[in-house]
């Protein structure tokens, strides 16, 4: 240890060796060194170096069994020295650097180019008086008007409200960021450790460990700290999240003691002595390099973006792909693993793409037709001369058509729609967590609206997780209720005390109630606390017999896990023999047992016959009325020779049958109506439990899962298993279709099966909807469940740090019903985004169009640039608010889920979209070429440069955006409802953002003046303006009338983006992640196979002609089989004629080939 001093450590290390003196006996940087040794080495060291553990802990100064005294100037000494368990958080993204983020936005770039050009050439006046006259046309009006001073105004009004637009987007960011944070703290708050202080057991925050702390380990923990284990009963570590090893490492205190942080307890039980926290623990370590890693990672991203922003994201996915295997673990660990983007999410993407692309051909257009337009009628019909000095008046000209095209652009591409998923989804996140679900990955609680199928545990699930012993089977006598102790043989009496009370975790107990009057706390392991409730139910106490045979002398414990089904520990009698408790599931048990103890408490000869009968007479009787049946026996080995305790199968058998417990757990009063709201809304329920058949039938039929008379399955594990494999044991899907679609219940199920059963679904296609699947869990075994469905729900209260890890939400108080609930948001978050799509697009419709229109006829848009932005702001940004924060209603539960590949936009909201298009195309139209007359007014159009905004385009644009505001209201509903107030005063941010549009309007109208093109109106075209507007609400009444089965063709327009999910959701398919690059070069694939595909298809056509035989065979197969090859590409390929070609050429013969091949997918 002197050698470590004089070495160059830093000074912080220096110091770290001083303090040897001030306190411990050893140092930050040794206990570091330690813990990066594995197995033997480190037992070794751990030898040499410090005396063992028990060396290691007096150095820490701590008590192997006691643990700390819990002194606090100690602990604030041990925080200084040794750090806190804390790994501080990457610095969240300043307000600032949100608001540049906001700004890389294309379209708003352009808008600044123009807005600053625009405002440029404002300043700019032509030489000479006669100048203005000279340019012709072109400046006519320009300056008798005196208004030539005003021409700044235009271009700092845009830069003004892409300012807003700008400030708007980074405060929504920022909101999100903040509010994820709020998230992230609040689950790592809710995790606790048990840790000895003062010899007492206690639940600690894990930020407050610190190193010499004990710290007691069990299955399913995810450990807090690096640690030396002090003694450990058959405990198994999961080190994959650091290693990448998947197979589970045997842990001892004489073998291998190292336990790490961030690995899982897959298996026992045990005591650690923690000796590393926060950023010196190993995962602390990896966090500190990986955070320095990042930041240098976004440096060079930054560059990467500069130089070309495509490439920048398909390159973001390769590297961590390229990293090694544990940096890429690492890495997903770090954030939260991403699952494949959302069902939504893909719909959104493809929508917004297409209808940006739409909208860029739109603005290119239009600023082409205007230019055109400006140069053929001043230079070729006036014949006017290009002047030198004119060329910035023309370039004005220029710069305001294509700022023109800019705001067609703007409006065009719906850039609210992220917005509105993004509020929709942290909206319904926040109002979830009242409901109980605390969301970890926001796409969940959309998935949840779609799901199909839930799988769910029975206990904590469905039952209230409270297990109380009402039945017992004692020396031949089958007890209907708990009997008073001296009914019982006192022989049967003391072995069953003593078999519970020691082979029980040490940590579960049962405490008095926190209130007086209420039940005793369970803690621990609820079956456990069940049977140890049976020993004070006989007038005993089990703490006095844990007193006298403590945990250390424990002389072997078989913890309880997922194949074994029991638990049993061996304590060495007074007179050097060995005797071994043993519990477990009873049908497990008893087949091990070779006697049982009769009616004096001697044991006696257990035949298989006399199993059976058992089975028939006590088992399923207690099963059938739900309860769970537990086996309590024991067995006495010799001390001479010792067995061979790794020898599992001898040793757990040959026992002796002490009794039968049959043990209640209720099922919650509030299941049977969750349910069957489930079932109503087109979920099926299925329940997947450890327990006995007839025990989680009886359940079932309880809950409702299962009525008397239906046509269902209710089988075990091992029937479940022999249905779906074939001769070599494989999984079949054909033989798993047999099986899920009528499965209702699946007891005595392994892990594996649970996982089998959801992959099983999820890979179904038998019914034309992918299945979407939640599942919900609380043990360590169902974390490879929870991974492989859509949404995994884990017990915030039961669950253990592994099932929470692999979850998408956690139910924070374990019920069944807070399901529903998500169910309910999911299903709301997806007709939110409906609402929002419905309204945005036949604003974007209606204003594109007019935009096109007017400027191709009138050279100028009657919508100005302004006015276009102050309408994308109402429509994008505030509709978006407004729309997204509907509160859900029962009735959502009402109807079927929506499915995967069902379009987001309905035939219905085609209907409505179309349907008040139109009507605003007619009244903006109406006004824009007959207004003036109708209104005894100026006319609008044909105005010169910078002349004085009218009153006839005022009116258009106000009339616009009444009619937005009442078709706002008509967007609530997208079912075709009639009553569109429907509890509209339930949602206050709707009302108070259409009343704010609303005032915000008048003050832009009456007082907007020159920045917004705006002349005052009185009072009666106002009343025109509103008017006109409410027309919205009448006409939606008639658009609700007609009938969807009239407008076929609207069912096609409604398709928009299934074709373009299915491609999504075959590539996610597997679940392995495709990054952005990967998909790209399946998309190449894609198309170079099209081009394939369509001249295979073209030559077929041209040997048709020349031949004139039928084109069936080659071509068609050909066809056929390449699109088996390309399983994403479901899309229409070849273009409709060749269809109608080999239609019309075919032969009688030929026709199959021609209706064959649609249906593989192609024409």
């Amino acid at each position: 240890m002197g050698d470590m001093s004089n070495s160059d450590f830093y000074a912080k290390n220096q110091r770290n060796e001083e303090d040897h003196a001030a306190g411990f006996g050893c140092s930050l940087m040794e206990l570091r060194s330690l813990m990066e040794l594995r197995s033997t080495e480190a037992v070794v060291k751990l030898q040499e170096d410090y005396g063992g553990v028990e060396g290691l802990c007096k150095r820490l100064k701590t008590s192997p069994t006691e643990g700390l005294a819990g002194d606090q100037t100690d602990l604030d000494k041990r925080k200084e020295i040794f750090g806190r368990n804390l790994i501080p958080p990457k610095t969240p993204k300043t307000f600032l650097q949100l608001v540049w983020e906001a700004l890389q936005d294309v379209t708003l770039i352009i808008l600044e180019l123009a807005a600053l050009i625009s405002l440029g050439l404002s300043f700019y006046h032509p030489p000479g008086e006669s100048g203005g006259e000279s340019c012709g046309a072109a400046a006519g009006g320009v300056e008798d008007e005196g208004e030539a001073d005003a021409g700044w105004i235009e271009g700092a009004a845009i830069l003004l409200s892409v300012v807003c637009v700008v400030l708007v987007t980074a405060f929504n960011d920022w909101s999100k960021e903040k509010q994820f944070r709020g998230l992230q703290s609040r689950i790592e708050q809710e995790q606790k450790f048990q840790v000895v202080r003062g010899s007492q057991v206690i639940q600690l925050p894990v930020a407050d460990i610190l190193v010499g702390d004990i710290a007691q380990i069990k299955y399913g923990d995810l450990l807090p700290s690096d640690g030396v284990l002090i003694q450990g009963n058959d405990l198994k570590i999961d080190e994959s999240s650091l290693t990448g090893e998947s197979d589970h490492v045997k842990k001892a205190a004489d073998r291998d003691p190292m336990l790490l942080s961030g690995t899982h307890v897959m298996e026992g039980s045990g005591r650690m002595v923690v000796t590393a926290v926060g950023v010196n623990s190993q995962t602390g370590i990896i966090y500190t390099l990986l955070g320095a890693g990042v930041e240098e990672e976004e440096k060079k991203e930054k560059k990467v973006k500069k130089q070309d922003g495509a490439a920048a994201m398909e390159m973001q996915p390769l590297k961590s792909a390229e990293g090694g295997e544990s940096d890429e673990k690492e890495k997903k660990k770090v954030s939260a693993p991403k699952k494949e983007k959302s069902v939504l999410q893909g719909k959104l993407t493809k929508l917004a793409v297409q209808i940006g692309k739409a909208g860029l051909l739109m603005s290119a257009v239009t600023v082409i037709i205007l230019v055109l337009y400006f140069a053929i009628d001043n230079f070729v019909l006036q014949k006017q001369p290009w002047m030198p000095e004119c060329t910035p008046i023309y370039i004005q000209y220029f710069v305001k058509f294509f700022i023109i095209g800019v705001t067609v652009l703007v409006v065009a591409v719906p850039e609210g729609l992220p917005l509105a998923v993004t509020i929709s989804l942290a909206y319904s996140v926040k109002k979830m967590m009242k409901d109980n679900n605390l969301v970890r990955h926001l796409d969940a609680c959309e998935t949840m609206g779609n799901a199909t199928a839930i799988c769910s545990d029975k206990t904590g699930t469905l039952t209230t997780n409270r297990m109380t012993a009402v039945q017992c089977y004692v020396g031949d006598v089958r007890y209907k209720e708990i009997p008073e102790p001296g009914v019982l043989p006192p022989k049967s009496l003391e072995l069953l005390v003593n078999s519970i009370s020691i082979n029980s975790a040490y940590t579960t107990k049962i405490l008095p109630p926190d209130k007086e009057g209420g039940l005793p706390k369970q803690v621990g392991n609820k079956t456990e606390c069940g049977l140890l409730g049976l020993v004070l139910d006989l007038k005993r106490d089990y703490q006095p017999i844990r007193n006298q045979i403590p945990e250390e002398k424990l002389y072997k414990v078989y913890t309880f896990n997922s194949v074994r089904k029991s638990m049993s520990t061996v304590i060495k009698l007074p007179d050097g023999s060995f005797r071994m408790y043993s519990k477990g599931a009873s049908e497990i048990v008893l087949k091990k047992c070779s006697y049982i103890l009769n009616e004096v408490g001697e044991s006696r000869v257990f035949r298989p016959r006399d199993k059976d009968e058992m089975v028939k007479k006590v088992i399923e009787p207690m099963a059938c009325e739900g309860l769970r049946t537990i086996c309590v026996a024991y067995r006495d080995f010799p001390s001479d020779p010792e067995p061979h305790w790794d020898d599992e199968n001898n040793i757990l058998n040959d026992l002796t049958a002490i009794c039968v417990v049959g043990i209640e757990d209720p099922v919650r009063p509030e299941v049977p109506d969750a349910i069957q709201r489930c079932q109503r809304a087109g979920i099926t329920v299925r329940m997947v439990t450890g327990d006995n058949i007839n025990t989680a039938r009886a359940i079932a039929i309880k809950c409702g899962i299962i009525h008397p008379g239906e046509d269902f399955l209710c089988i075990d594990g091992k029937e479940f298993n022999r249905r779906i494999r074939n001769e070599k044991g494989e999984v079949e899907q054909e033989r798993m279709d047999k099986v899920w679609p009528k499965l209702r219940v699946l007891a005595r199920s392994s892990p594996t099966d649970k996982h089998t059963l959801v992959k099983g679904i999820i890979d179904s296609t038998m019914v034309d909807q992918r299945q979407v699947v939640a599942v919900t869990g609380d043990g360590t075994n169902d974390g490879p469940a929870l991974k492989k469905a859509d949404v995994g729900f884990a017990m915030g209260i039961a669950g253990t740090d592994v099932a929470k890890e692999a979850s998408d939400i956690i139910l924070t108080d374990d019920n069944f019903s807070s399901i529903v609930k998500a169910v309910m948001w999911g299903r709301n978050v997806y007709d939110s985004i409906s609402k929002f799509l419905q309204f945005q697009l036949t604003v974007n419709v209606v204003a594109v169009i007019v935009a096109f229109t007017g400027a191709c006829i009138t050279q100028d848009s009657p919508l100005k640039a302004v006015q276009m932005l102050w309408v994308n702001l109402i429509m994008d940004t505030f509709a978006s608010l407004a729309l997204a924060t509907e509160p859900p209603t029962e009735s959502l539960l009402k109807r079927k889920p929506y499915g995967r590949n069902k379009p987001l936009i309905s035939s219905t909201m085609t209907k409505n979209i179309l349907g008040h298009g139109v009507y605003q195309l007619i009244i903006i139209f109406t006004l824009l070429f007959v207004g003036e007359q109708i209104f005894d007014i100026d006319s609008g159009r044909h105005a010169p440069l910078h002349s004085p905004p009218s009153e006839h385009y005022t009116i258009i644009f106000n009339t616009f955006v009444m009619m937005q505001l009442f078709n706002e209201i008509n967007a609530r509903k997208i079912h075709g409802e009639r009553n569109v107030f429907d509890g509209i005063f339930r949602n206050p941010i709707f009302c108070s953002i259409v009343f704010g549009t609303f005032a915000v309007q008048i003050v832009i109208v009456q007082f907007g003046g020159k920045p917004f093109s705006c002349q005052p109106l009185d009072l009666e075209k106002w009343m025109w303006c509103v008017f006109l507007g409410l027309g919205e609400l009448v006409w939606g009444q008639v658009i609700a009338t007609i009938p969807n089965s009239r407008l076929r063709f609207l069912r096609r327009a409604g398709q928009l983006t299934q074709k373009d999910d299915l491609p999504e959701e075959d590539i996610n398919e597997d679940n392995e992640e495709i990054d952005h690059a990967e998909r790209e070069l399946r998309r190449g694939q894609i198309l170079w196979f099209r081009g394939l595909n369509r001249i295979q298809t073209q030559i077929d056509v041209v040997n048709t002609f020349k031949s004139g035989t039928s084109f069936q065979g080659a071509g068609a197969l050909r066809r056929q089989s390449s699109t088996t090859s390309q399983t994403q590409d479901v899309t229409n390929v070849s273009s409709p004629s060749h269809v109608s070609l080999s239609n019309a050429l075919s032969s009688p013969t030929s026709t199959t080939a021609a209706t064959a091949s649609p249906t593989t997918g192609q024409c």
